[in-house]
């Protein structure tokens, strides 16, 4: 996993409550075996037409938009089922956090494990953004993990609560996995005393 430690990016809106996984993620895309791959299918049902056109009212198709690496929504984003594909479509698309006033659990649970950094911010400030994001076009917005703040460019901070041990794993790029294998001494050193399997 890709440490997250500071990240500066273009904000892209995404003005809708309870966004779903099955909208950030459709189910027909959901028998890929690999963990890649998904990027292209981001929010698809929202994306395209019917014909597979550009869905030209849809805020992510804007071209003011293009290579945005933030993304900012309303409360209870990531709702619905717990695909873990959800956070890899948005990080295969560019999407290293997402600011919301409220996020699912296990969604949230699910971005931290996977790199991509929620931040929930007040309703207030998150008003804040889409006002002036929607203002100014390439507006970005820099993300300080270590001090667990939200830069605007104007120097206006928003401090964001984050769990100790997610922040850690983030800042190390540890998902579980190589959490884990932080202890493979200890653990080598624990077989080894248990000895043999059925001993």
């Amino acid at each position: 996993m890709e440490a997250f430690v500071q990240h500066s990016g273009i904000v892209a809106t995404l003005d809708a409550v309870n966004v779903d996984t099955d909208q950030i993620i459709p189910k027909q895309f959901l028998k890929r075996i690999e963990r890649t791959g998904f990027g292209e299918f981001l929010f698809f049902d929202w994306r395209y037409n019917e014909d597979g056109s550009p869905n030209a009212e849809f805020s992510l198709n804007a071209p003011r938009f293009e290579g945005a690496s933030v993304l900012l929504s309303r409360d209870n984003f990531g709702c619905g089922s717990s695909r873990e594909h959800a956070p890899w479509a948005l990080l295969e698309y560019g999407f290293r956090a997402v600011i919301a006033p409220s996020f699912a659990d296990i969604f949230k649970n699910n971005c931290y494990k996977n790199g991509v950094l929620p931040i929930e911010l007040g309703e207030e400030v998150v008003d804040g953004l889409f006002s002036r994001v929607g203002a100014t076009e390439g507006y970005a917005v820099t993300v300080d993990l270590e001090r667990q703040v939200v830069a605007e460019p104007d120097g206006a901070e928003h401090a964001f609560e984050v769990d100790a041990f997610r922040k850690r794993c983030m800042l190390n790029g540890l998902d579980d996995i190589g959490w884990t294998l932080e202890y493979a001494a200890d653990i080598d050193r624990f077989e080894a005393a248990a000895g043999p399997s059925g001993a």
